[in-house]
């Protein structure tokens, strides 16, 4: 069966079966996630709604999922597979929520095959672009809806060219983040403010995550932090750097982190707690990269 054959056939089933939650709405489980983010917004769990962006998390397959045929993006990602793309790259998710979600609901989430864009070239090899929606119910309400597009690539057997694979791996700009880029681009470095409770926060974000205003400015960081943790960088090769490289993430002295690499250090020399300070790496007219240097001892 051809790929074409697949989009075909996954494409005319529609919205698939319904796949109901394990569990129902919990305070438990929101105790987690805001425990996890920080967020402490009392209008979730003692105000009985949960945050919006866990709708996914509650029909989650969990780690011993069964096998869903009907699921659209496993059937269309196992095609890909089956053809020879079988890797996974650039995964986009855009949710729209309809109403919050409230304790004790149970929800059920179907799924449809939107679009197979291909075959594209891209920097990291042939591939495929699957895009998929999905609606949360309650009972018969829609409650939100998700658009998900993955890219699905077969590797080159070559080392992409340097300049293709760092145009792959250029951050997003956003209209929460274009502030913090015109920033670096001046060798500023900015953190984002609610204007109305005056949390400062990273990254920036459309709506405050404790008072939920949406008025928000920003104010200029120290450029100093210490390694609050780190990962060492062994595969796969990145452009423009020579593996094994550090990237740490740094927390500022203003209460927030932020992660950038860590310049000309090996990895035996950095430590957690180690002094910091920013450095700006311009890699073109449009795009200048806060990364990080250690302090003398």
């Amino acid at each position: 069966m051809t790929i074409s054959d697949a989009v075909q056939r996954i494409a005319a089933r529609g919205y698939g079966p319904a796949r109901t939650a394990r569990d129902p709405v919990n305070p438990a489980m929101i105790n987690n996630w805001l425990e996890a983010l920080g967020d402490t917004n009392p209008r979730y769990a003692a105000g009985g709604v949960a945050p919006p962006a866990m709708t996914q998390v509650w029909t989650m397959r969990g780690l011993h999922p069964r096998a869903e045929p009907d699921d659209p993006l496993a059937a269309m990602t196992g095609a890909l597979d089956e053809a020879g793309f079988t890797s996974v790259v650039a995964t986009n998710c855009s949710q729209t929520y309809h109403r919050g979600v409230r304790l004790g609901e149970r929800l059920a989430v179907r799924s449809r095959l939107v679009e197979v864009a291909g075959p594209k070239r891209t920097a990291l090899g042939e591939g495929w672009f699957v895009t998929t929606e999905s609606i949360w119910y309650s009972g018969d309400e829609p409650v939100a809806t998700m658009v998900f597009r993955v890219l699905k690539f077969r590797p080159d057997t070559a080392p992409p060219a340097a300049s293709a694979s760092a145009e792959a791996l250029r951050p997003a700009v956003s209209q929460d983040t274009a502030f913090f880029w015109a920033g670096t681009a001046r060798r500023d470095l900015l953190v984002q403010r609610c204007e109305a409770c005056g949390r400062l926060r990273h990254p920036p974000g459309p709506a405050c995550p404790d008072c939920g205003a949406t008025r928000l400015d920003h104010v200029p960081a120290r450029g100093t932090g210490t390694v609050y943790s780190y990962v060492v960088h062994h595969h796969p090769p990145v452009p423009g750097h020579r593996c094994p490289f550090v990237v740490v993430l740094v927390e500022l002295p203003e209460g927030v982190r932020m992660v950038g690499e860590l310049l000309d250090a090996s990895p035996d020399e950095v430590r957690i707690g180690s002094p910091v300070r920013v450095e700006f790496v311009r890699i073109d007219d449009e795009l200048t990269l806060p990364a990080w240097r250690l302090e003398p001892s």
